[in-house]
């Protein structure tokens, strides 16, 4: 199981924050963030939003670090990438 975070750069809300990712499913992102206690509304299409004070939490549990670009690069080669305003049944008729 490899779940990787970006570092906490992404401003919102007064905080910063970082994207929790899984190269190989949403199960295996949702199982690492509930062992962590990141509540369900964190997730936003293909990733969760952690705020900085959490950062090192999951690095302790084992999300690697890795930039931002490599999360994003990750997401499209695992077919996990999801962008803003896709619907469901549009990305089951993707080719």
């Amino acid at each position: 199981m490899t779940v990787y975070i970006d570092p906490p750069t992404w401003p919102g809300h007064g905080r910063l924050w970082s994207h929790l990712v899984s190269d190989v499913s949403y199960d295996e992102l949702h199982r690492f963030a509930e062992r962590l206690g990141v509540p369900r509304r964190a997730f936003e299409r293909d990733h969760y939003d952690l705020p900085s004070h959490r950062y090192p939490d999951a690095v302790r549990a084992g999300a690697v670090e890795v930039d931002s670009r490599e999360v994003v690069r990750l997401l499209h080669a695992a077919g996990l990438r999801r962008r803003k305003g896709t619907t469901a049944a549009a990305r089951r008729s993707a080719p």
